[in-house]
């Protein structure tokens, strides 16, 4: 089944499966008369299901994934926890709804490879949730790399500074391996995603350490199945060993190093620290003829270029830029810009600046920097898709009639 030509409705009729923090970008959904709507919620809990009803008053609300397929949605948005992305997403496309999936694209790499084929298979559009793409900082340094201001590029660095992550993901299931397999990961995933775009390229050998070595030591638990992040989140939880009811279970890492070489010969790296007291990513790009660096990540805040030979530590930028963006808008407006391009693309098809192989890629080098950093921290060979996957979804997802092997 392919998904139908939707080019000439006025308002698209919109769906959520999972009304958790992330359906926030329903506000970004919701245009009556200018463009969609949603018109039906999904969601297993009561309280998802209550927060819908509340927010979307006009929408149908259902705990049956069936019943949501067959309301006549057309266009979903899937933003369950990760473990759960396959078991949504497969279905919605068989049934040829063009679904956005919320990234990471599922937390083993034969479910996220079982999304792509069917993609593939069904011809229906799929949307991976890849928002980072979007954020200014991202694309102005991408911007000044495509001007070859600092060369070829050579080397990606990443530090990701998570002065949240005690509230973020260690009161509730994203502490355990079961729902994300790591936060390398989960959090991950943007950061590598955005060191393969910056890079051109895709990690094709993965190696890691990393520990559990702050919030395994906090006695304070809770079944915090009851409440949800807003209902704890404080500045004042400090310092990460102060944390209280964390959740009963973790297992995952709280302080994770990669390196990564990518097929076209980049070496990468993403360093990832859950109890800094700083909340910002670092990217370096070093290229033959220069560096660029951002000084935080939010709108205002700089991107540092030099282009020139300095003999002296500490040297002056030769150039300066701004980050744009607006901090009224998520993540620094990023969030919707990504809702309006999943909407065009829901609409008219064609290529998207996310990208459903580079959302895998992500997930494939995540889940295999995992498994180093849990065993010998040996290097762990990702796995290529086929050639014909690679093309199809490059080129926009135009159908095809055979299904390739992964």
């Amino acid at each position: 089944m392919t998904d139908k030509d939707l080019s000439t409705e006025k308002d698209l009729k919109i769906g959520i499966v999972g009304f958790g923090l992330r359906a926030g970008l329903w506000r970004y959904l919701e245009r009556p008369g200018e463009g969609s709507t949603v018109s039906v919620v999904c969601d297993i809990s009561e309280r998802g299901q209550a927060d819908a009803a509340k927010k979307l008053p006009q929408a149908k609300v259902t705990a049956e994934l069936a019943e949501f397929i067959a309301s006549g949605v057309d266009a979903a948005l899937v933003t369950v926890p990760d473990f759960a992305h396959a078991e949504v997403v497969i279905p919605l496309l068989e049934a040829g709804i063009p679904t956005f999936c919320e990234k990471p694209l599922d937390i083993s790499l034969e479910a996220a490879d079982a999304i792509l084929e069917t993609a593939y298979r069904t011809g229906t559009r799929l949307y991976v949730g890849h928002n980072m793409r979007h954020m200014p900082v991202v694309r102005q340094m991408r911007e000044v790399i495509e001007s070859g201001r600092i060369g070829e590029v050579k080397a990606v660095w990443c530090r990701h500074f998570v002065g949240n992550g005690g509230d973020y993901y260690f009161k509730d299931w994203h502490a355990e391996r079961a729902n994300v397999n790591s936060l390398l990961l989960q959090k991950g995933a943007h950061d590598i995603d955005v060191i393969h775009w910056l890079a051109g390229g895709y990690t094709r050998s993965v190696s890691a350490i990393g520990s559990l070595s702050v919030y395994g030591q906090v006695s304070s638990r809770r079944d915090n199945s009851d409440r949800r992040m807003g209902d704890w989140f404080s500045a004042e939880n400090w310092p990460p060993e102060a944390q209280t009811d964390l959740n009963p279970v973790i297992d995952v890492e709280d302080i994770s190093m990669m390196q990564m070489v990518l097929d076209n010969g980049v070496l990468a790296s993403y360093q990832q620290c859950m109890f800094t007291p700083d909340y910002w990513r670092n990217y370096t790009v070093i290229g033959t003829k220069g560096r660029i660096e951002n000084y935080g990540d939010g709108p205002e805040e700089l991107i540092k270029v030099w282009t020139s030979r300095h003999t002296h530590s500490l040297p002056e930028p030769d150039e300066v830029i701004e980050i744009a963006g607006d901090d009224d808008a998520g993540h620094g407006g990023a969030d919707p810009a990504l809702i309006a391009e999943f909407l065009r693309f829901a609409t008219d098809g064609g290529v998207t600046e996310t990208n459903p192989v580079a959302a895998r890629e992500a997930v494939a080098a995540g889940i295999l920097a995992a498994e180093s950093l849990r065993s010998d921290g040996g290097a762990r060979t990702v796995p290529a898709l086929s050639a014909e996957l690679v093309e199809y979804f490059a080129a926009g997802q135009q159908h095809e009639s055979s299904v390739p092997t992964v």
